[in-house]
Order: structure tokens, then C-alpha cells, then sequence
């Protein structure tokens, strides 16, 4: 009889993360790495992450359980520790010298009074990688200066991009900077982990929230600037106010016609095939020279078909199209129900639950679990860390 096969564990597996984060930018990072099988050991003052509370309302019965903790926290073990004690410090410490990767989005000053700067720990592991997720880099008059994301979004140029499609200036509606900012944190750990195992040693990476942001920003709409000092700035496809879902005869489709075979496909399936040998529309750089023509004429045309037979015929000629989803249609979409993204999942309660999207074929990934309740695994991971009972009672104020 054939042996069943190992349990998948993820390419991250046997790697240990400190997780010193909270709100949203350090645990997307976290989760990233927790979903690719990094045991992560997240780390909670007595009051918990602020996320338990400010992240919406939790279900009877499980407090601090709110639903953006629960999507941001899956697969994390998590451990109650007062850094400012004593006996806190004591823990934290051992599990720096027991980690792979320390992570934070705390300012420096918080950072330095908790003994937990890159010094202080390489000191304890010469072999860990540091990342500490600032506002703003270090050396800047910026530097140690509080930020959030909306914050963020209004310095680095993100709202000023709205505001030229828009009209006035407005935050996207989510934590666009922070959802960037903690998957190029994770992107930037891993390049250390790779590095590490090279060198033999750990190191320390900043990663600042504004600096990405207005990099992600001016790669895209810095445009002419790029050459001229007195070029425009913006990509004309991108920049305008028709640059969103069209109207069908019954809804809304969004359409991408970019390339010649695209735009080709686009004007047959519409039955004007000679539309591609008007000068305004015969080449890519053409229809960008006259892009308010070519989405106006998109617009016009659209209404007179429903969006299912739309997305039918423009699929037949090979044109990206797919039906607009609200929030409550996408809960529906066939793709996320059939590749396992959107699950019914048994947590505190009967939830709709999220998956990590990515697949690896050889190392597979660990089994989805649930955010944990607060210091729910904290005599665990103490254990782990070689204190016995009396110790963990000490440290636990009593509960081991």
C-alpha cells in the first residue's frame, strides 16, 4: 500500500516571522508571507491590534474578531506580550533570537524605546532580516513623521489622479498604499531571505510608504515629463473622465481594446470593420493621439447590446471584455467560487472566508486557518520557547 503524500507546507515553510505589526500595512505583508507557509508569531500589546476594533463589527460571542482582522490576520498565531515590561522584553527577545524575520510597521522612536531596532536585534541574531515599514525613508525632513494611508494617498500624487478623472481630489476607496506598500515589503523579505542564504547573514531593509507610493504613482503618469520639463503628465488612456465600465442595453461591460488585433476584433464584432482604416483609429499610436474619439465611439455602441452578449462576441474576436461586478454580484463570480478564492469557511462563525490566490506546484500551500483570537496561542509559542509551567504562569499573570 502506497504511503499517503506529505502535506503541502508552502515554500516558506520552516521560516519563522516576528510579527511586530498592526492595522494594515504590516500584516498585508505578514499575511503574504503566513500564506506561503512562514509560521508567523503576531505579536499584540494588552489591547490588541487596533484592527480587532476599528475594522468592523464583530460577530456575538467573539470580540475583537472584526471582519478586515479576519481577512488580514489568516494563518497567524497570536501571542500577548507588554513590551514595555520587564517580562516582555524578556520574551521578545528570545523569540528574536529564535526568528527568521522581524517585521514592524512601528515609527523609529517607538522602535528604539522598545529595544527593537536592526542594532539591538542583530546583536541577539546575526542571521535575521530586519524590515521595518516607515511613513517616510530615513534622512528625508519627512523622517519619524506619523502616517496613514490616506495620508499617504493625498502626498504621493494617488488622489491628485483622481482628482484629474474626477474633478477634485479624493481617496481611492480602500487602503490602496497600504495594500502596495506591505506586498512590496513582502517582496523586498523574501529578496533578503534569498540574499541570506548566499551570504550567511541577515540584514535590514526600509521599506517607506511614501516613496513607493510615489514611485507606483509617477511610473505610470509621469508621461512627457519623463524627457521634457515642460511635457504633460499622465497616460491619456488612463487620465479621463471615460476611462471606466460602459453602458450596456441591461448593465455595465468593461472592454480593453489595445492592441491592433484587439481594436481589429473590437470594430468587426461591432460589424465596422472598416473603422480600421480611419486615421484616427488605424494604429496604436493613432487611436491614443484621438483616445476621446475612440472611447466615445466605444460608448455609443455598447448600449445597444446586453452585457452577456457583448461579453459573448467580443470573446469570439479575441477582445478582453467581462461584465462589471458590484460588491454583491463579485460575491457570485464563478471564478472566485471555482479556483477556491471565496470559500464558506468555519471560523468564529459561518463566514465567507478568502484564499491565497498564488499556486506553487512543488511546495503547495499550508491549509487555510483563521485569524486568531487575541494571545490565543500565547502559552504555545512560550512552551516553544522553553518556559515551563511556572514560567508561563509567571508571565501570563497566571494562565498558563
Amino acid at each position: 500500500m502506497s504511503e499517503a503524500p506529505a502535506p503541502k507546507r508552502g515554500p516558506l515553510a520552516g521560516i519563522r516571522v516576528l510579527d511586530c505589526t498592526g492595522v494594515i500595512v504590516g500584516p498585508t505583508s505578514t499575511l503574504l508571507l503566513a500564506e506561503q507557509g512562514a509560521d508567523v508569531i503576531k505579536v499584540e500589546p494588552p489591547e490588541g491590534d487596533l484592527m480587532r476594533k476599528l475594522g468592523g463589527k464583530a460577530p456575538p460571542g467573539a470580540p475583537g474578531m472584526s471582519p478586515k482582522f479576519m481577512h488580514f490576520n489568516r494563518n497567524k498565531r497570536s501571542i500577548v506580550l507588554d513590551l514595555k515590561s520587564a517580562e516582555g522584553q524578556e520574551v521578545i527577545q528570545r523569540l528574536a533570537r529564535t526568528s527568521d524575520v522581524f517585521v514592524s510597521n512601528m515609527r523609529p522612536r517607538a522602535l528604539d524605546s522598545l529595544g527593537l531596532t536592526w542594532p539591538r536585534l542583530a546583536a541577539l541574531n546575526p542571521l535575521l532580516v530586519h524590515c521595518t515599514i516607515a511613513g517616510f525613508a530615513t534622512g528625508g525632513p519627512y523622517d519619524g513623521a506619523p502616517a496613514y494611508d490616506t495620508i499617504i494617498q493625498g502626498l504621493s500624487g494617488v488622489a491628485a489622479c483622481l482628482a484629474q478623472v474626477l474633478g477634485e481630489p479624493r481617496f481611492a476607496p480602500f487602503v490602496l498604499t497600504d495594500h502596495i506598500v506591505g506586498i512590496i515589503a513582502a517582496q523586498a523579505i523574501c529578496a533578503a531571505l534569498v540574499a541570506r542564504a548566499t551570504s550567511g547573514a541577515g540584514q535590514a531593509i526600509e521599506v517607506p510608504m511614501f516613496e513607493n507610493a510615489a514611485t507606483f504613482v509617477l511610473s505610470e503618469h509621469l508621461g512627457q515629463r519623463t524627457y521634457d520639463p515642460e511635457g504633460s503628465f499622465g497616460d491619456p488612456r488612463i487620465m479621463t473622465p471615460d476611462a471606466r465600465p460602459m453602458r450596456t442595453q441591461d448593465g455595465y461591460i468593461c472592454v480593453s481594446a489595445n492592441t491592433d488585433p484587439q481594436a481589429r476584433g473590437f470594430f468587426t464584432a461591432i460589424g465596422r470593420p472598416e473603422l480600421m482604416e480611419d486615421p484616427r483609429f488605424r494604429n496604436v499610436s493613432a487611436r491614443l493621439a484621438n483616445v476621446a474619439d475612440y472611447f466615445a465611439l466605444r460608448a455609443e455602441v455598447l448600449q445597444h447590446r446586453t452585457t452577456a452578449e457583448w461579453v459573448e462576441l467580443l470573446r469570439r474576436h479575441d477582445v478582453p471584455a467581462m461584465p462589471y461586478h458590484t460588491l454583491e454580484t463579485l460575491l457570485e463570480d464563478p471564478q472566485l467560487r471555482g479556483s477556491g478564492t471565496l470559500t464558506q469557511e468555519e471560523g468564529e462563525e459561518h463566514m465567507l472566508g478568502l484564499r491565497h490566490a498564488n499556486r506553487f506546484s512543488e511546495s503547495g500551500l499550508p491549509a487555510s486557518r483563521p485569524a486568531p483570537r487575541q494571545g490565543a496561542q500565547t502559552a504555545e509559542i512560550l512552551s516553544e520557547l522553553g518556559y515551563g509551567a511556572a514560567d508561563r504562569a509567571r508571565l501570563m499573570g497566571g494562565a498558563a
